[in-house]
């Protein structure tokens, strides 16, 4: 018997879409949406990281990211600076760093609820699968 693979690709797109939605919500709390706390996430991983850069580590275009960045300046969470030549780096602001702390707080407890129907041998193997499925993007 083969596995369904449309039937796998539609369970993965729901399982993200229970994630999206519920680390959204909780993020709300806070007062940024998934989207700008993956931002802050990336940046602090990437110091200094080009516009383009940022993009590419959190799925967006680069006018997507730069249209982000700019509500980021805005809220005082981040900010962009000329680097080389006509790259912008970015770096996060202490508030940047405070929301960010804040919203790891809260999705520690949203994760472990959205993983608890698996046990640690599940999870670990659905983390090694998905790394292997991704390993090459």
């Amino acid at each position: 018997m083969s596995t369904d693979l449309e039937a796998l690709g539609q369970a993965i797109k729901r399982a993200q879409y229970r994630n999206h939605r519920t680390m959204d919500a909780a993020l709300r709390e806070i007062g940024v949406s998934l989207v700008q706390w993956d931002a802050l996430r990336a940046i602090e991983r990437m110091p200094g990281a080009s516009g383009h850069e940022l993009a590419v580590a959190t799925f967006q275009s680069d006018q997507a990211f730069g249209t982000l960045a700019n509500r980021l300046v805005y809220r005082e969470l981040i900010v962009r600076s000329a680097g080389r030549g006509r790259r912008v780096e970015h770096v996060l602001t202490e508030a940047g760093r405070t929301a960010l702390a804040e919203g790891r707080r809260l999705s520690s407890g949203v994760l472990q609820d959205l993983f608890a129907p698996l046990d640690e041998a599940q999870r670990t193997e659905l983390l090694r699968s998905l790394r292997r499925l991704t390993e090459d993007t």
